[in-house]
């Protein structure tokens, strides 16, 4: 298994070297310009980004943010400096256009491998994968809930007709739901559905046009 590919965008050498130095267990790739590292983003989206912010000729890495962010949405973004105050910061951690975490210089090796560690557990392909799982959980939870709510609702149906059809008046719609727990609108929803298939006489229900008019204004 490869290892993580890094994007550093990095104009000082010695920083550079100091993060050669940390982070030798990872491919690193290094431009010095957030123009170079756009290009590297569209050409070969990394596992992670380390982003200084005060670059070559007055660049600012945050100027470059939201673009990198458009080009590979996914990819977790550290930003480093000793520039930005605590609002800046701030700013850049906010927003769908944003950075995911931000370390000041001089850089903690130490902190900065660690959170190298939870962007790429957190963050990423990872977490597209852990939000596509909790999404497809999610869909099992929906379709196991409307199928109780399916059987429920059939088998309050199926008591409701044998109870119609053993009565000599019309049906007490509050009497029966009291009788199953649930709303009046529902035991007339329940009605009209057997109704509509057959399963009892519409005449049992005379008046059904009318209490049907007023519970659905409810």
């Amino acid at each position: 298994m490869n290892p993580p590919h890094l994007l550093i965008i990095e104009d000082d050498d010695l920083q550079y070297e100091i993060y050669e130095e940390a982070l030798e267990d990872f491919q690193l790739t290094r431009v010095t310009t957030g123009t170079d590292a756009l290009h590297g983003v569209a050409r070969q989206p990394p596992d992670l980004i380390i982003l200084d912010h005060v670059l070559d000729d007055g660049q600012l890495g945050l100027d470059y943010l939201p673009e990198m962010k458009e080009l590979a949405p996914h990819v977790p973004i550290i930003i480093v400096s000793g520039a930005l105050e605590a609002h800046e910061q701030m700013g850049a951690l906010q927003g769908p256009r944003r950075a995911h975490y931000c370390i000041t210089k001089p850089v903690d090796v130490h902190e900065l491998k660690k959170t190298i560690a939870v962007a790429l557990r957190e963050c990423g392909e990872t977490e597209i994968v852990r939000q596509f799982e909790a999404l497809e959980r999610s869909k099992r939870v929906d379709a196991e809930a409307l199928f109780s709510r399916s059987t429920d609702r059939l088998s309050r149906q199926t008591e409701i007709r044998r109870m119609v059809a053993n009565a000599k008046e019309r049906p007490n719609v509050s009497a029966l739901a009291r009788e199953f727990k649930v709303a009046r609108r529902t035991i007339i929803r329940d009605l009209q559905e057997l109704i509509r298939r057959g399963e009892i006489r519409a005449e049992v229900y005379p008046k059904w046009e009318s209490e049907t008019d007023e519970e659905t204004k409810d």
